[in-house]
C-alpha cells in the first residue's frame, strides 16, 4: 500500500474509460436495487439519466429506473471511486491515476463543488446545465492541460499537503491549490475560447474540494495493491450507499461484507438538522482506507470547524486509528504528532479485538431525492460488517487448507 504510486496521467469520458455503455450508470458503495436504494442515491440516478438525455423529466427518470430500464453497479467493481452518491455516466469525464509499480490504474469523476450537486442527490436544471458545461468546457480543457503538461504526481501532492493543514478528505484547501498550479499553464495555453479557459480557471480555484477527486482515486490505488493477498485480513475497500456499509478485505477478494449505514453526527448547512440527514453515503471512505481522512485529522485540526468535534478530538481520532492499523505510512506525515506516519491498513482483527471502529469524516446528504448536502459530520462503519469479514475469512482459509 505505502509503495503504490498515484499519477494523474489523463482526463477521459467514463465511456473511453472504463467501457461504460449508455444506460449504465456506476454508484458508490456495494450493490444495490432501487427499492432500497437511498433519496440521495435515487436523486442522483435521476439526474444522470436526465443528463444524458434518457429522459425529459424527473418522473420518466424515476419510472424508468423503477422499471429495470438501466442498469447501474459500484464504481468499485470497476477500480473506480465516486464521492458521495458517486453515480458517473457514459459522458462524464474522469481523472485517470496510474501506478506504474503494481501496474494498476482508477478513475474517479470531477468535482462539482459543494450544495445542490448531482452527487449530493440534486437534480435540478442548475446542476444539469453546470454537468453539461463541465462536460463540453471543464472536461476538455483539462484533458488538453494533462496531456500538454502531466503527468503529475498526486501522491507528492498528497504528502504535501498533510504538512499544510490538510487531510485528504473534508479539507482539501492546500492540496487543490497545488493541483491548480500544476494544471494552470496547460489550461490557459489550451486550444479553446479565452473565456471558457477563464470561466474553468475561476470554477476550479473557487472549489476547495477540487483536489478530493483525486486524492480518493489515489487511496484506491495504494488499496488495490493490497488486494488479493490469500490470508490478509487488511481492508482494502470502505464504501457507502446511503443504506448500506460495505467493505472488502484482501483476503477474501471481490465478497462484499454489510450492514446497515450510521448517519453522520456534525454540523449542519442553514436550516437544515439531523432529521434531514441521509445515513451515510459515498465512496470517499477510501481516504481512510489508504490512511489519510479521518485517519489524519490531527494533521489538519482546523477540520473540526466543517465536521464537528474539537481540536483534542482530532488528535484523539489519530492516535486511536494506530490501535486498529498494520503499520505507519512512511510518507504521509503528521507533524503534531512529531511527523509520525499516519495510521495505515486497517486490520479486521485489530477491530475485533479492541472493538475500535475507523473513525471516518464525511458529509451529509439531504435524506430526500433532490435536496443536495446538508451538513457534514463523523461517522463509523457498523461492526456487522467486520464480524462478518472475520467469518469470510475463516471461510476462506478452511477452503484453502
Amino acid at each position: 500500500m505505502t509503495a503504490a504510486e498515484a499519477t494523474l496521467v489523463d482526463v477521459v469520458t467514463a465511456a473511453d474509460a472504463l467501457g461504460l455503455e449508455r444506460g449504465t450508470f456506476l454508484h458508490a458503495g456495494p450493490p444495490i436495487e432501487w427499492e432500497r436504494a437511498s433519496g440521495p442515491l435515487k436523486g442522483a440516478l435521476i439526474g444522470a439519466v436526465l443528463f444524458e438525455g434518457l429522459a425529459e423529466t424527473p418522473e420518466d427518470a424515476e419510472r424508468a429506473l423503477a422499471r429495470g430500464d438501466f442498469a447501474w453497479e459500484p464504481c468499485h467493481h470497476r477500480d473506480a471511486v465516486g464521492p458521495m452518491a458517486g453515480v458517473v455516466s457514459p459522458s462524464m469525464w474522469m481523472y485517470e491515476l496510474a501506478d506504474d509499480v503494481h501496474g494498476n490504474r482508477s478513475w474517479c469523476s470531477l468535482n462539482e463543488g459543494l450544495g445542490k450537486v448531482l452527487r449530493y442527490g440534486a437534480y435540478g436544471q442548475e446542476v444539469i446545465d453546470r454537468l453539461h458545461w463541465m462536460n463540453s468546457v471543464l472536461g476538455p480543457i483539462l484533458q488538453r492541460s494533462v496531456r500538454a503538461s502531466g503527468p503529475f504526481d498526486i501522491k507528492a501532492i498528497l504528502t504535501q499537503m498533510l504538512q499544510m493543514g490538510d487531510e485528504g478528505h473534508n479539507r482539501n484547501r492546500a492540496g487543490s491549490l497545488m493541483l491548480l498550479r500544476e494544471l494552470l499553464p496547460g489550461m490557459i495555453t489550451a486550444d479553446a475560447p479565452s473565456n471558457d479557459i477563464a470561466e474553468a480557471v475561476r470554477f476550479s480555484g473557487a472549489n476547495e474540494h477540487f483536489f478530493l477527486n483525486l486524492g480518493m482515486p489515489a487511496c484506491k490505488l495504494a488499496t488495490l495493491a493490497a488486494h488479493g493477498i490469500p490470508g490478509s485480513s487488511v481492508v482494502t475497500t470502505m464504501a457507502r450507499n446511503g443504506t448500506d456499509f460495505g467493505i472488502r478485505v484482501s483476503g477474501t477478494g471481490e465478497q462484499w461484507f454489510t450492514g446497515p449505514a450510521n448517519t453522520p453526527e456534525g454540523l449542519f448547512l442553514g436550516s437544515y438538522g439531523p432529521e434531514d440527514a441521509n445515513p451515510d453515503i459515498g465512496d470517499s471512505a477510501i481516504t481512510e482506507t489508504g490512511g489519510i481522512g479521518g485517519f489524519a485529522m490531527a494533521a489538519a485540526p482546523a477540520i473540526v470547524k466543517f465536521v464537528g468535534g474539537d481540536v483534542p478530538f482530532a488528535l484523539t481520532a489519530t492516535q486511536t486509528m494506530y490501535e486498529i492499523t498494520q503499520g505507519e505510512h512512511p510518507t504521509f506525515q503528521v507533524p503534531i504528532l512529531d511527523f509520525r506516519g499516519t495510521p495505515t491498513g486497517i486490520d479486521v482483527t485489530k477491530v475485533i479485538r479492541t472493538g475500535i471502529l475507523p473513525q471516518i469524516n464525511t458529509g451529509m446528504a439531504g435524506r430526500v431525492a433532490g435536496t443536495g448536502q446538508v451538513g457534514a459530520g463523523l461517522v463509523t462503519p457498523p461492526m456487522d460488517c467486520f464480524t462478518g469479514a472475520i467469518d469470510g475469512l475463516a471461510a476462506a482459509v478452511r477452503e484453502a487448507t
